[in-house]
């Protein structure tokens, strides 16, 4: 157990560097073409890890597959009212609408609704971490690369929100730490909060491919969608194939 503790609080932090890192270059040498392509990327990174590796491990960990299947949809639903709600809302683009400079002023003072989404975020992302190392060390590697191939540019867009909201570099800088660290917090506590109700592990999975399902079908790829250009279009279908490869390369090997 003190191992699988490790390498949960170990993905997280590696997590929030990797994202922290990409911001960093980002605000330097702002390329919204490079982030289009980490968002198709992570579109196929999201797919395979719902589909080959955290779904099978639920339904091999549950008795009842159709609570499993229920929980997804469930959890689809759920995520797709949040949004409604406006209380949780994925955006990837500089330029978009629901996350522009003057939306968040009018709305949020200066972005301060993109931090409170995204500290919740974070800790649910540590939660299904954490959940994923429980079953075994592979599907949680496969889960934290999925989870981490999404976080970069979703935290590089939020930082961008940020900036043009009114916050200084540095401080925008400041609050992507700070969501970093709740990943790590969600993650410890849910091992220890798991860990003696492993009954609920396989709901916790289900309820992790519906929210890689919805952020991948709902916000990323109509994002994609915004770029027509035959070579942008070829090269999202590349990246996403690619996502999938990757995972299912990890899911063989580790296997």
């Amino acid at each position: 157990m003190p191992m699988t503790l490790s390498w949960i609080i170990f993905t997280c932090i590696f997590g929030g560097v990797i994202s922290f890192v990409f911001a960093l270059m980002f605000l330097k040498y702002a390329n919204s073409s490079l982030l289009n392509h980490m968002v198709s990327l992570a579109v196929g990174t999201l797919l395979g890890a719902a589909f080959l590796e955290i779904i099978p491990h639920a339904f091999e960990l549950s008795n009842d597959v159709h609570q499993v299947t229920f929980v997804v949809l469930i959890g689809i639903l759920i995520l797709f009212i949040l949004e409604k709600l406006l209380i949780w809302r994925h955006c990837h683009g500089i330029h978009c609408e629901a996350h522009s400079a003057e939306s968040h002023f009018e709305m949020n003072n200066k972005g301060s609704f993109v931090l409170i989404g995204d500290l919740f975020h974070n800790f649910v992302d540590g939660v299904l971490i954490a959940s994923a190392f429980l079953v075994n060390i592979n599907l949680g590697l496969v889960t934290a690369l999925a989870i981490i191939a999404h976080e970069i540019p979703q935290e590089v867009s939020n930082i961008s929100i940020l900036v043009n909201s009114g916050f200084s570099k540095v401080k925008a800088l400041s609050f992507n730490v700070i969501a970093s660290i709740t990943m790590v917090i969600g993650g410890v506590l849910a091992f220890f909060v798991l860990d003696t109700l492993r009954s609920l592990i396989p709901i916790i999975l289900a309820f992790a491919a519906s929210t890689m399902l919805y952020v991948a079908v709902s916000d990323l790829i109509p994002d994609l969608h915004k770029k027509t250009a035959i070579r942008d279009s070829l090269m999202q279908v590349l990246l996403i194939s690619s996502g999938v490869i990757i995972i299912y390369i990890i899911h063989s090997f580790l296997h």
